[in-house]
């Protein structure tokens, strides 16, 4: 069998890379075929990933489908079937890539969960999706605890049966992953995508490293694999090309860890977020010996970039996307020069657009609505069970991503989201989580949460809360709403500052009128009286 490819060819020039381009689907799709059974039917012995949790391991490909297998076996004896949906609970390692590669064989659909997540927020996702099923480790099985109907599997402790399974039969619209994403209203949305969601992404991945997949190329991201950044923008397309990936655990980002994996793991190719830049940044710590480093989620700006230059001897390429549909954007070092400020061109496949308010396309130099054409591969399904939501998501042919943007000279430029989702330390927080969370504890009586700007972080989580009659505001309550919202939610998303004030601007409805605390709490960011 020949070893899987690279999507993009390696053209002299962005015109010729998109216009040579075209979605080539088959009609027999399977990711875990994409990511492990091609590759191990091709080259065996070709390293997948590489483990440094004590020490380094490398996990060939062969290896891979041994551990994917017998987790597939077992995951049939415990009842689960085409079209269930299993959870993800693991940090970077190769078990939590075996984990995905099962679940997809048994053409069931896999959810990833983020470690730092705590009881409600994965009660929340787990219970929308009607997952029983989770894929953890030791760690996990405790934060499982008192998740009533939730059995955990754990690869480590189980006697797991050996011999080949057979990978079911999917095509590309067949849903495979549901991962959820943060809102302004309500609980978080659960994003399906069908099998073709990893050949949309690898246009876009290649581009930002400029053409993935080249001899001794070797990915890496601090960035979590229950993240669509972590799993989609490196893990999979990485197993796919067959360049391989790092893993490495790291609880928070600290310069001395990274610099320390980058030398290890050998990596050449980094997914860096805009945050991790920054404390990089700060600590004046560059990398020699990379070959690509890719960042996204926010823009980095002009001087970021420059220091970037000088910090790694190369052009940062940043990239654009969001979880209904990723990669959709993306600078390219090896083919253009960035525009500072702008966050890119169109990746191969994709058709963007800056709408005005009826939904007609914008020229240059004109804010309006970034949207994504019907068509691409990584564009979503639909939301989980939310026909109205996932309605509201288009604007006719368009699918609306609910930022702001305007053309300079086919770069896009991001001006800002339309929403309340707060941006920290490169994830995203929808506030409706965290307000309904603060909501349960006796001394809240009502509460709004916003981003504060944050030189650091981008945002971070900040509450405006007004306690109920009789409850005195004091920093040992502030200290106790924190903990509250970490125990429960997540060890993120918790608030960071604690205000509490009479009362909170409201609609004539009753409704919390965010845009006025945000402007507040801008405000408190300059220095400024609030």
């Amino acid at each position: 069998m020949t070893a899987p490819a690279p999507m993009l060819p390696r053209v002299p020039s962005y015109a010729a890379l998109r216009d040579g381009f075209h979605w080539d689907l088959p009609d027999r799709l399977n990711m875990a075929a994409q990511v492990c059974d091609d590759w191990a039917d091709a080259a065996p012995d070709r390293v997948a990933i590489v483990e440094l949790a004590d020490g380094r391991r490398d996990v060939t490909y062969a290896r891979l489908r041994v551990m994917a297998d017998a987790l597939a076996h077992a995951l049939v004896a415990r009842g689960v079937n085409r079209g269930d949906r299993v959870g993800v609970l693991r940090s970077q390692d190769a078990w939590c890539a075996a984990a995905h590669v099962a679940i997809w064989k048994i053409g069931a659909i896999s959810i990833p969960l983020f470690k730092l997540f705590r009881h409600e927020a994965l009660a929340s996702r787990l219970g929308d999706a009607g997952a029983d099923r989770v894929v953890t480790d030791a760690d996990g099985v405790a934060m499982l605890d008192g998740l009533d109907g939730v059995a955990a599997l754990v690869p480590e402790n189980e006697t797991l049966p050996g011999g080949r399974f057979e990978t079911a039969v999917t095509g590309p619209e067949d849903p495979a992953v549901l991962i959820y994403t943060s809102g302004t209203t309500g609980s978080p949305k659960g994003a399906l995508h069908g099998h073709r969601m990893l050949t949309g992404h690898l246009p876009g991945v290649e581009m930002s490293h400029d053409f993935l997949g080249r001899p001794d190329d070797c990915l890496w991201t601090p960035a979590d694999w229950a993240w669509i950044g972590g799993l989609f923008d490196v893990l999979m397309p990485g197993l796919a090309i067959g360049v391989p990936v790092v893993a490495a655990r790291m609880a928070r980002f600290d310069v001395d860890d990274c610099l320390k994996i980058v030398r290890q793991g050998a990596v050449r190719n980094i997914f860096f977020p805009p945050t991790a830049l920054r404390m990089l940044k700060a600590a004046d710590a560059g990398i020699d010996g990379l070959r690509s480093v890719a960042s996204g989620g926010e823009p980095l700006g002009p001087e970021m970039l420059s220091w970037g230059r000088d910090a790694f001897g190369l052009t940062i390429n940043e990239f654009y996307g969001q979880t209904e549909c990723n990669m959709v954007a993306s600078s390219c070092g090896a083919l253009f020069d960035p525009r500072p400020g702008c966050i890119g061109r169109p990746a191969p496949g994709f058709e963007l657009a800056v709408l005005d308010g009826d939904g007609c396309p914008l020229g240059g130099n004109t804010e309006g609505d970034v949207a994504i054409h019907r068509g691409p591969a990584s564009m979503m399904l639909e939301y989980w069970h939310k026909p109205e939501a996932t309605a509201a998501k288009f604007r006719g042919d368009w699918m609306l991503t609910g930022d702001r943007g305007v053309w300079e000279g086919g770069f896009l430029r991001f001006m800002g989201r339309e929403d309340d989702v707060i941006t920290t330390a490169g994830y995203r927080v929808g506030p409706a989580e965290i307000e309904d969370c603060l909501l349960q504890h006796p001394a809240v009586a009502t509460v709004g949460v916003v981003g504060k700007p944050d030189s650091l972080r981008t945002e971070i989580v900040k509450a405006y809360v007004v306690p109920k009659p009789g409850e005195t505001p004091s920093g040992t309550l502030a200290e106790t709403l924190q903990d509250f919202v970490r125990d429960r939610l997540s060890a993120y998303a918790y608030p960071r500052e604690i205000a509490f004030l009479d009362d909170l601007p409201m609609t004539v409805t009753g409704k919390v009128i965010r845009k006025d605390l945000k402007a507040r709490a801008a405000r408190e960011a300059t220095g400024e009286a609030p």
